[in-house]
């Protein structure tokens, strides 16, 4: 089983801090999913002492993986023109998958490698390496693992399965992870969480903590709860999955 925090980015260091508390208490180290310029307002350049935390929490055995570059969408839908997409993929995407934060499922392919070449320039920068690629929200267009695999990148997932972009290998996999962004969808994934996890008996397992679950006692306790019943059972790095 694999474990992640998302949305790193000096936009949550407190709530960031607090899961790490949580994962320590079960000795599990997540890997950490950086957004260079989380809503275009947290430059990660602008914070140097949490660019040094990061690189702390990687030398002690995390790993590191690219998470968009601003995480957020455009407000709008693209057109044939500009080659963004539109229409009811892209509606699902911003609406229905997430609250306008599919950011990949948001690009052109001219603009995808723009941001993948800022975001890998900002994480060098930072003096990080990069173990993986996930995209915000899960949401990929099908034409970026092959981008991906060109660049290198061993590990990429999405809500259904992991990915080894390099070397064409993929492998069904659950994610149990909680939401918050209203009370239907909060209580609807802690069901999930509590009836999914029991899918880890067939496939790899993983669990996403998002930063906005530390803001909700009822969230927290349950990640608490979910983080304790894994507990012996994690792996320390992603590419482990395909075992």
């Amino acid at each position: 089983m694999h474990l992640s925090l998302h949305d790193v980015s000096p936009a949550w260091a407190a709530e960031m801090d607090l899961a790490l508390a949580y994962c320590a208490e079960v000795d599990a180290k997540p890997a950490l999913l950086v957004v260079p310029n989380f809503h275009g307002e947290w430059p990660l350049e602008e914070h140097p002492a949490f660019a040094a935390r990061l690189r702390e929490l990687q030398a002690a055995g995390h790993e590191i993986f690219l998470h968009g570059f601003f995480h957020r969408s455009r407000e709008t839908a693209g057109s044939a023109q500009d080659g963004r997409p539109s229409g009811l993929s892209w509606q699902i995407a911003q609406r229905v998958m997430s609250a306008g934060e599919a950011e990949f499922r948001d690009v052109s392919k001219a603009e995808a490698v723009e941001r993948l070449d800022r975001g890998e320039r900002a994480l060098g920068d930072a003096g990080l390496s990069i173990d993986g690629f996930v995209a915000p929200a899960w949401a990929m267009p099908p034409w970026l693992l092959p981008m991906l695999g060109d660049r290198g990148y061993q590990f990429a997932e999405d809500h259904l399965h992991v990915y080894d972009p390099a070397n064409h290998r993929t492998r069904a996999s659950v994610v149990l992870n909680y939401a918050s962004r209203t009370r239907l969808r909060m209580l609807s994934t802690v069901a999930w969480c509590r009836t999914a996890k029991y899918a880890r008996a067939l496939m790899p397992a993983r669990i996403a903590i998002h930063p906005a679950d530390m803001r909700v006692p009822l969230l927290r306790r349950e990640l608490r709860h979910l983080l304790a019943w894994g507990a012996g059972d994690y792996v320390a790095r992603a590419q482990a999955l395909f075992a």
